[in-house]
């Protein structure tokens, strides 16, 4: 019930900023989009909470390409900038080497996708631009790919396995690199449903 409850304050908050820009959401993105959301979570008594969503417009004759919009809240982070990346399995349960492994690498389908988060980086399907925390710990971000879908297709986010937002504890340096470049260690998930 926490949970639904987090993200309800999150779409209020998303209604509340377009409300402001004197939108409504079904203005902005008109009739037959599809929408999903991850609740983000960090490790118990880390204080890190928030929500991720995402809005794929349909495509028609002025948007030939699918576009997602991604819009986050991340509150409890500490400050400064933190990787943030979709991951190839919808799962935040902890491996035994890793903090939230079993979400995988990052998003990358085939037939010649790598999830390795250092070795493709940074031309993973899965790649978002960093969260900026404040001196408080909150971070948001509004970004539009193309590299994801929502939809049914090879781009599609809800693939066999799903997939997970995942949040690091470092910046991601947006680059092939030596181990922890894309990040770092993993400090928050959410399934993206």
């Amino acid at each position: 019930m926490t949970h639904i409850h987090k993200f309800a304050i999150g779409v209020g908050f998303l209604g509340i900023s377009l409300a402001a820009a004197g939108q409504s959401s079904s203005s902005v993105y008109g009739p037959n989009v599809l929408r999903a959301h991850a609740i983000i979570l960090g490790a118990p008594g880390s204080g890190i909470s928030g929500f991720v969503t995402f809005t794929e417009a349909p495509v028609d004759k002025n948007t030939p390409v699918t576009m997602v919009e991604v819009v986050a809240v991340v509150k409890g982070l500490p400050p400064g900038k933190h990787g943030m990346h979709i991951h190839q399995v919808g799962s935040c349960a902890d491996t035994a080497t890793t903090t939230f492994g079993a979400a995988g690498g990052h998003f990358d389908p085939g037939p010649f996708g790598n999830s390795n988060p250092d070795a493709n980086h940074p031309f993973h399907m899965g790649d978002l631009p960093n969260l900026e925390a404040n001196r408080v710990g909150v971070a948001t971000l509004q970004y539009t790919t193309s590299r994801i879908t929502l939809s049914p297709g090879p781009l599609s986010v809800f693939d066999s396995d799903g997939s997970a937002v995942i949040i690091h504890q470092n910046e991601d340096l947006g680059g092939p690199g030596p181990t922890g470049t894309a990040g770092g260690g993993r400090i928050a998930c959410g399934v993206i449903n």
